[in-house]
């Protein structure tokens, strides 16, 4: 089946300026055109695009998403080379969560270093923020 930029947009719930997009950043093919100028779309290209929206929902940029596109459309070991590719994302991943607990600690010892009094001039965080 084809599908004119619109409906496109519409079954992969995206705009038509994102598909546009992708296209100028070589994440989707360029398409053909029709006689009267209208793209018209595979359903490869929902399926890409469907992969690409996962991606970002998993956490990856779409710089990272266009190389793992690299993998997937042109290397002979994909496999080996996603596995890789993944494993990195992982650590990275991991990493973030130290420091989004580290960042969660700080906060929480904050919150503890104040007395909860709504009338207090000099505010406990405040202080501390300051005076760090």
């Amino acid at each position: 089946m084809k599908y004119r930029i619109g409906e496109l947009a519409d079954k992969c719930n995206v705009n038509k300026e994102t598909i546009r997009y992708y296209e100028r950043k070589g994440l989707i093919k360029e398409t053909s055109r029709t006689d009267s100028g209208y793209r018209m779309y595979s359903e490869e290209t929902v399926k890409r695009i469907g992969f690409i929206k996962r991606m970002q929902e998993l956490g990856f940029s779409l710089s990272e998403i266009h190389k793992l596109l690299g993998v997937v459309d042109k290397d002979e070991v994909r496999c080996a080379d996603m596995y890789s590719f993944v494993s990195q994302k992982i650590g990275e991943v991991q990493q973030r969560i130290k420091d989004l607990k580290r960042i969660e600690n700080m906060l929480n010892n904050l919150k503890e270093s104040c007395p909860n009094e709504e009338q207090l001039h000099e505010c406990p965080i405040i202080e501390s923020l300051i005076d760090d």
